[in-house]
């Protein structure tokens, strides 16, 4: 019956909907296969309907577990944002949380944000996954991503950190060899460095008239922003940099800021968590911490 569901249960069948195993959906809730299998077969007695297909590697949704995720995911989440509350009110946030952002901003500008946060909050067991590929949030299990750049995907509520400004650098070796474009049209006879998550039509700027976008000549592509500036360092070419990645480099007189007539496409950084759900506490305080940390503009910014 209904009401002799356990909550268990549907913290289980949530975490191997997400997951997609029940081995992974274990290891998320650091219980044995065995013990989650479990909860899962009592949840399913108790429903008295099946939930997974179990006939292929991959389990997959019944139309009935099709339609009791939507429900579950949202009481756990209710239950998690009330405790979170709850903790909140006692200056005692804690449990799990999931977040994964870009390497570059991660190592250089999320940790030091997090960094004091975390210990002022010793319950709070944050995991941090540095990746710059475009996670699924809701498919990979995370209860936030960071983003810098557009976020496209309609399944996610977005919160802006900070804004971001974009310059176009290069070495000062560089420019003594080439010359430094005075023009966005002048950037096609130029080498460029790009990143290859945005292919090598990133270079986007706007102007009078209509936004233009630049194909440059590609001396390297590569999905990393610290090799991006390396590269520029090392005299390959220009490159697009958040100033968040080239500020140093610029301050340092490393690398060089070339004014063109017109300005790089505006963007932000962004913290985006599954639609649907509702953020929880913890959540919302570690935002909070970030955007304190960051300021407006950003210390980062030129």
């Amino acid at each position: 019956m209904p009401n002799m569901m356990r909550l268990e249960g549907i913290a289980s069948f949530v975490a191997i909907a997400e997951a997609g195993s029940i081995s992974e959906a274990a290891r998320r809730l650091r219980l044995s296969k065995s013990v989650v299998s479990e909860r899962l077969a009592e949840l399913e007695r108790s429903l008295g309907a099946p939930l997974l297909h179990r006939s292929t590697r991959k389990l997959a949704l019944t139309e009935d577990g099709s339609t009791f995720l939507e429900q579950a995911a949202r009481i756990m989440h209710d239950v998690d944002a009330a405790a979170a509350s709850l903790a909140e009110r006692r200056s005692e946030l804690q449990g799990p949380l999931r977040i994964a952002a870009p390497v570059t901003f991660g190592r250089m500008h999320l940790g030091p944000a997090l960094y004091p946060f975390l210990a002022r909050h010793q319950a709070l067991e944050l995991t941090l996954d540095l990746d710059d590929r475009r996670v699924d949030a809701s498919a990979d299990g995370y209860d936030a991503v960071v983003r810098h750049g557009p976020v496209a995907d309609s399944r996610l509520t977005v919160w802006r950190l900070a804004p971001s400004r974009r310059v176009l650098v290069a070495s000062p070796a560089y420019l003594g060899r080439h010359g430094a474009p005075s023009t966005v049209a002048a950037l096609k006879e130029h080498r460029g460095i790009f990143y290859t998550n945005r292919s090598h039509a990133d270079w986007r700027f706007v102007g009078p008239g209509a936004p233009r976008i630049v194909r440059g000549r590609p001396a390297l592509c590569v999905n990393n922003g610290d090799m991006m500036r390396d590269a520029a360092v090392a005299g390959l070419g220009l490159a697009l940099l958040p100033t968040f990645i080239a500020s140093a480099a610029v301050r340092a007189g490393e690398l060089r800021v070339i004014a063109l007539d017109a300005e790089a496409e505006a963007e932000f950084i962004y913290v985006a968590h599954p639609e649907g759900r509702r953020a929880s506490a913890k959540l919302r305080a570690l935002v909070a911490a970030m955007r304190a940390a960051f300021g407006e503009p950003p210390y980062w910014d030129l």
